[in-house]
């Protein structure tokens, strides 16, 4: 007996193991399959099957790492009775493309939470992908029965309501930033055209960094319009802010209300002006709130925000989960068109007196139309000098991309 997958009636394969040849009308006999991928195909009796394909996943009947199983076409027509076509889409599909340990991280949190039933992987990496999805599969029965699918082709993406982009190259050793945007930029070049012609309408959302400039890249790559390609941003900056409030004053991070905004990165800016518990605006307790001259030296919650990134991979070696609940927080927010507010990457030429044409963090609205809105907040000189100072350095890097 051969062992066929079932990924042979989808996609053209070659393979130096076994070429299958299928160009039956009729099949007289009961064929049931699996092979080592997991993926399994049954060709029962008067099947109409006409096709002509290659598997590299197939595998002879005496290899032992996939055994035959048995039939199961007789108990699946005995215990069902077809009644209508089913829907296989769900509506709320989401797509990750990069499976390292912020982009699983990314696929974890959207699945645990429930946020999408659906979730396609996308990695050039084939065997660490299959990997991956068949380490999720194998806990769907505590994932609400997600279909979680994984392939090094785009095709899988198909329909997707949201893309998430983690793939990208790491910084090498006396790297400059120049050099190690331009090399992610060419790694965009590969992605954003392919998920944007199987996904027309979907919602870019990039995590790669540096992911200022990237979103501005992907927002020209994919001829999308700007509410709909959005960068992590200072999501997750805002968060640690708002942990660091919290165990500073000894109240919950939900109960602590601060802003990050601008890059994610060094020149981010945390707004101290509407820093508050309860409406109470602690810069009226303490004027000197967030500047060198204050005695409570709360300037060092900032510093400790945008130093985070580097002690954690000191730590541990990279950063995951952190980001992951972020991402994961905003495509619970496009997804359930909850109408949240969320300080992400998005075009801000025009804004707050900044001329240049780049993606900087502030706080929005998200919803299903990706950013519906823009929060004009009311900054200090300060703190807008700080702003166009970030957008400045942002564009010094851009300027330089080469397309």
């Amino acid at each position: 007996m051969i062992h066929i997958c079932k990924s042979f009636v989808q996609k053209f394969y070659t393979t130096s193991h076994l070429t299958i040849l299928l160009k039956a009308r009729s099949i007289h006999t009961n064929l049931f399959t699996k092979t080592s991928c997991n993926c399994v195909i049954a060709l029962t009796q008067n099947s109409s099957l006409r096709t002509e394909q290659t598997c590299k996943y197939a595998t002879e009947s005496g290899d032992k790492k996939s055994p035959t199983v048995p039939a199961q076409s007789f108990i699946k027509d005995a215990l069902l009775e077809a009644v209508a076509p089913r829907i296989t889409s769900s509506g709320n599909k989401i797509t990750v493309v990069g499976v390292g340990t912020v982009g699983m991280a990314c696929a974890f949190g959207i699945l645990t939470q429930n946020i999408s039933t659906d979730v396609a992987l996308i990695d050039s990496t084939e065997e660490r992908l299959m990997g991956e999805m068949l380490d999720l599969q194998h806990g769907s029965q505590f994932l609400n029965s997600a279909r979680i699918k994984a392939s090094t082709e785009y095709s899988v993406s198909t329909g997707s309501r949201l893309c998430i982009v983690t793939a990208g190259v790491r910084q090498k050793e006396d790297e400059s930033r120049l050099a190690l945007v331009q090399r992610n930029v060419n790694v965009l070049k590969t992605i954003i055209p392919k998920l944007v012609a199987y996904s027309p309408k979907t919602i870019l959302l990039i995590v790669t960094n540096p992911v200022d400039i990237l979103t501005y890249v992907a927002w020209k790559l994919s001829g999308l319009p700007k509410n709909r390609v959005i960068g992590s941003g200072t999501n997750l900056d805002s968060s640690r802010f708002r942990f660091l409030m919290s165990q500073k004053l000894g109240i919950a991070p939900e109960s602590c209300h601060g802003w990050i905004i601008g890059e994610h990165g060094d020149s981010s800016v945390p707004v101290w002006s509407g820093v508050n518990v309860a409406t109470i605006n602690l810069q009226q307790i303490n004027p000197e709130l967030g500047s060198d001259k204050d005695p409570e030296n709360w300037n060092e919650l900032h510093k400790k925000v945008t130093s985070s990134a580097y002690e954690i991979i000191k730590l541990k070696g990279y950063t995951s989960w952190g980001i992951g609940l972020s991402v994961a927080d905003l495509a619970s927010a496009i997804l359930n068109n909850t109408g949240n507010i969320h300080a992400v990457s998005v075009r801000v030429k025009g804004l707050h007196g900044i001329k240049r044409d780049v993606f900087l963090s502030l706080p929005v609205i998200l919803g299903e139309n990706g950013v519906s809105d823009i929060v004009k907040q009311q900054l200090t000189q300060n703190e807008l000098d700080a702003l166009k100072k970030s957008a400045e350095l942002i564009h010094e890097v851009q300027a330089n991309i080469i397309f």
